[in-house]
């Protein structure tokens, strides 16, 4: 069966920015109400040059057109392949042993970070491979957290709280930003693998710079896959486990998945950030979001840095020990 194509909602953030108190209640309403519903929403003129975007592309590009020896010398496992270069077959979805077929580059933020904390590690780069690499990254980076506090803000006053709420968990977080390839299909791609299978985000929201090429699917409430329409000038913005857990499920982490391509020679790119709380803060569902959603705790007691550890294990990014 053929998924349903549909456009998600859609929230202009200059509503939010604007200075009209109505314009920007109605982005609140809006960002708050796709939360709870699908779980996902397109965010339009956010303000980040298209020109920034390409051009980190390009760089992206350049980086996974290097030969692997090279590539496989940015590799850390030792830190759970929070940074650098993650090479391709090693991370899996959840409950799903194929792994997704494709590599990754994962970078936090640029004056945090130290190369003894292993859960906060000081970013690295293939300055030696690709000088501009740094500087078009880490100032993407930059922009889309900017963006991602103004969303926890949004976020923050629809659930009733003071518009610092989530921003302050998200502060001096473990904010990742990851550059990811899907490289063209072959006759060597195992049986039953896809780009990315079936899965929910392990984070409080998910900003995703609009792909290179098609592929996203979303799972609606009755179990349908829906094709998401979005463009270039597009940021798609999705609630992740982490707030679910919070709200007690009233904000909704959705199942999606990058498909194959009908063209196998087709390649994608993608930038996602997930936004992340510090790894104390408490993830323990909140009292007023269990009244508003049936009186009893739906998700566990947990800390963020807790559920972290525990979810890279069951992606295959972190040894359980």
């Amino acid at each position: 069966m053929k998924p349903l194509s549909r456009p998600l909602p859609v929230a202009d953030l200059q509503d939010f920015l604007s200075g009209d108190e109505n314009r920007r209640m109605a982005f609140i309403q809006a960002v708050g109400e796709s939360l709870s519903d699908i779980g996902f929403f397109a965010l339009i003129n956010h303000g980040i040059d298209l020109n920034h975007i390409e051009d980190t592309y390009e760089q992206a590009e350049y980086f996974f057109d290097l030969d692997e020896e090279t590539k496989r010398t940015y590799l850390r496992p030792e830190i759970s392949h929070q940074r650098g270069y993650t090479a391709f077959g090693i991370e899996h979805a959840k409950n799903n042993p194929a792994p997704d077929l494709k590599e990754f580059w994962q970078t936090g933020r640029g004056n945090q970070g130290s190369e003894t904390d292993l859960k906060y590690p000081a970013n690295i780069w293939p300055s030696k491979h690709l000088p501009d690499f740094e500087k078009n990254v880490d100032s993407l980076y930059n922009k889309m957290e900017e963006i991602s506090t103004m969303l926890l803000s949004a976020c923050s006053t629809y659930l009733g709280h003071d518009e610092t709420w989530l921003p302050e968990m998200a502060r001096e977080g473990n904010t990742i930003m990851r550059i990811i390839h899907y490289p063209p299909l072959d006759e060597s791609t195992p049986e039953g693998a896809v780009r990315s299978a079936a899965h929910e985000d392990i984070n409080l929201i998910t900003l995703l710079m609009t792909a290179t090429a098609a592929g996203l699917q979303v799972m609606d409430h009755d179990g349908t896959w829906i094709d998401v329409e979005g463009n270039h000038e597009q940021i798609i913005v999705d609630s992740g486990d982490m707030i679910q857990n919070l709200t007690n499920g009233l904000f909704k982490s959705t199942t999606h998945r990058v498909v194959n391509p009908s063209s196998k020679s087709e390649r994608r790119f993608s930038m996602p950030m997930f936004v992340h709380p510090r790894n104390q803060i408490d993830l323990t569902p909140r009292p007023e979001f269990i009244a508003m959603t049936g009186g009893k705790p739906l998700y566990p007691s947990i800390t963020a840095g807790e559920y972290l550890h525990q979810r890279l294990v069951e992606i295959g990014l972190a040894s359980d020990d």
